[in-house]
């Protein structure tokens, strides 16, 4: 059986460790579970660490769960939070829930015959029928308020460090937590759980909630990654826009791959040892190769190529690629065609935008292009010397003509030209 730890430790993927987690892990097929949240219907690139190490835990022969926490979801952890999440209702958790099990299916097997299949459990099965009397008596007693206090995210919040104060929803948080693991050892025989390192705290409530239940001879085991920061110590998967999203109607495959092929050299460095499955061999190769040549960018590429393949497919990769070269003069007027008005709007979305009224359609391209307000070419009699200099294009085809019509079979998805002049000037007319 390989090694889990040993992968994660040298991936850089490993953070705490129980003592004693390393030994079970190589003398027994074990079963570990990760929980998420389903705050949203899409996961986002932060939680991308965690679904690796479950990826790699069934890679090495484990039986991984990843527990969606219809129940949590509905109170929110207060870990590395400085306020208070926003409530959801069943039917908005249980529509999350469906969308966060597609994208996982992506990274584990769910669906095999053999003994380490993948499975999806949610919390609120096992929490919306437990009576909070029967609670308090069964689980609550056996965790003192003072181990509570004690933990960090607690404190942080109740000390002034954060904005608000704990409500006692949010208090009994780790609680729940802690049963979820002791659930789950009891009826699925899970004996490791498996988090981001802000969920130490939690994690931990959960061994000693068995030990002190079950007795000291139950063996319950924790191991975290660490939070994933870029190079400059900011969060990891934000943009300026926001998260970066798994879900293509959030975040495109070419915005996708955009963020990975833009990291610096010593993020991508980490990165390609924490989301890909390439092993150290072979990214030790290309570490090598990349310092030869760091302009090549040879790290980014391989980089953005593996992991926009894993959560989209090979077919998005290769559109993320022909729509990046759009940009660089590269591209043909069926490439351009083929892109969704998604990724049209994610290539674009740094050059002049123009409107223009459909019933201006069949005009010149000379009057549509050098009309009032749109700012393409300094004058008529300009664009006509750039028309002879073959320096004008329409969706990436040369215009040959200044006065060829411009007509609504010109459209990309029917509302949209693409206007360059000269090679890096590019200008993206909406017709309405």
């Amino acid at each position: 059986m390989k090694n889990f730890v040993e992968e994660l430790r040298w991936r850089g993927m490993l953070a705490q460790i129980m003592p004693g987690t390393e030994e079970y892990l190589q003398k027994n097929l074990t079963s570990a579970y990760l929980g998420t949240d389903p705050t949203a219907d899409s996961l986002h690139i932060g939680h991308l660490c965690g679904i690796m190490m479950l990826r790699h835990f069934q890679r090495c022969g484990h039986k991984p769960y990843l527990l969606v926490g219809g129940a949590t979801g509905m109170i929110g952890d207060p870990s590395g939070k400085s306020q208070e999440r926003n409530l959801l209702d069943s039917d908005t958790l249980y529509h999350n829930q469906e969308a966060i099990k597609k994208q996982v299916a992506r990274f584990l097997d769910f669906d095999g015959t053999e003994p380490n299949k993948a499975e999806l459990v949610n919390n609120y099965d096992w929490m919306k029928d437990y009576k909070f009397l029967d609670f308090v008596r069964d689980i609550g007693k056996h965790i003192t308020v003072n181990y509570m206090m004690a933990k960090e995210s607690v404190q942080q919040r109740l000390n002034g460090t954060a904005r608000d104060g704990l409500s006692f929803t949010e208090f009994t948080y780790q609680l729940i937590q802690g049963y979820d693991f002791l659930y789950q050892y009891q009826h699925y025989g899970v004996r490791l759980q498996l988090g981001g390192n802000d969920q130490w705290g939690n994690m931990t409530t959960g061994t000693e909630l068995i030990r002190r239940t079950l007795g000291n001879d139950a063996q319950a085991f924790c191991l975290t990654c660490p939070l994933i920061t870029k190079a400059d110590g900011k969060k990891f998967g934000k943009t300026e826009s926001g998260n970066v999203w798994l879900d293509r109607n959030r975040t495109t495959p070419y915005a996708f791959y955009q963020f990975w092929l833009n990291v610096t050299d010593a993020d991508a460095e980490r990165y390609i040892k924490i989301f890909t499955d390439l092993d150290q061999e072979t990214i030790n190769g290309l570490i090598e190769e990349h310092k030869q040549d760091p302009g090549r960018r040879i790290l980014q590429h391989r980089l953005a190529d593996e992991v926009t393949t894993l959560v989209h497919s090979k077919e998005d990769l290769d559109m993320a690629i022909a729509a990046s070269n759009i940009l660089f003069g590269k591209a043909t007027k069926d490439q351009l065609a083929k892109l969704d008005e998604a990724t049209l709007n994610d290539v674009f979305k740094d050059v002049p935008h123009y409107d223009l009224p459909k019933d201006q359609l069949g005009q010149p391209a000379v009057e549509v292009f050098c009309r009032e307000g749109f700012n393409i070419f300094p004058s008529k009699s300009e664009m006509r010397k750039l028309v002879k200099g073959n320096g004008v294009s329409l969706n990436k085809e040369k215009i040959t003509a200044f006065d060829r019509p411009v007509t609504a079979e010109d459209l990309i998805d029917g509302k949209y030209l693409l206007v360059q002049r000269g090679k890096k000037n590019y200008y993206l007319i909406t017709v309405k």
